[in-house]
């Protein structure tokens, strides 16, 4: 409960979409209040038309809020962009030190153990119909984890794997992979990941496209 309202106190939404859902919510609220003022008047046809009508206003603002919730966090993307710089710094041996900066302004620092860096994310692809009302392609780093290049090392030896998204009340891309109804709508692409290995201290830049993640030393 905490984080979730952590969460929404920080997180930031999309405020025409979250302004949609207040006025839906709102008119369809009367409008299911009104149903009843006519019911008590004894109104049939009155009351048929607002219960209904409150009902589909009320139904499309939960919609428009679930949208505006699912997709707080993540960046809207229209090109390949520099999704966060990492600063690598060897720490022993198939140990290193991973400094991140997030696009959104975010720092953390992980301790990680294995031969490379491995970033991966979450990609969300609106089809036509929702690009209509404004919704277009989105992303959010999701985990950075240590990665072995032996598979045997990767099989017993510890295993680093820490988040990069902020927890959420309502995962977008979770609803997506569980109901398939959602698929006129949007798309969760999967597999957008990329790694790198960590031989000496490094920038990093995290390089993000419609079409997956790249992770390549920055230039000077």
């Amino acid at each position: 409960m905490d984080a979730w309202i952590d969460f929404l106190s920080n997180a930031p939404f999309d405020r025409t979409w979250m302004f949609t859902a207040a006025a839906l919510l709102a008119v369809g609220v009367l409008l299911l209040l009104a149903s009843l003022v006519a019911l008590l008047r004894l109104r049939p046809l009155s009351f048929l038309f607002r219960v209904a009508f409150g009902a589909v206003l009320f139904s499309l603002g939960v919609i428009a809020a679930t949208v505006a919730v699912g997709t707080a966090g993540y960046q809207a993307l229209t090109r390949e962009e520099t999704a966060a710089t990492i600063r690598v710094e060897p720490a022993g041996p198939q140990r290193f030190n991973a400094a991140v900066r997030l696009a959104d302004g975010r720092t953390q620092t992980f301790s990680l153990a294995g031969d490379e860096i491995y970033v991966d994310a979450h990609i969300l692809k609106w089809q036509p119909l929702a690009n209509v009302v404004g919704l277009h392609t989105a992303y959010e780093l999701d985990r950075i984890a240590g990665r072995y290049h032996a598979l045997k090392d990767e099989q017993v030896s510890p295993r680093t794997v820490h988040a990069l998204g902020a927890p959420k009340p309502i995962d977008l891309f979770s609803l997506r992979r569980r109901y398939v109804m959602l698929a006129p709508l949007v798309d969760a692409e999967y597999g957008s990941a990329s790694f790198v290995p960590v031989r000496r201290p490094a920038e990093l830049e995290v390089r993000v496209s419609t079409t997956g993640l790249l992770i390549r030393e920055k230039a000077n």
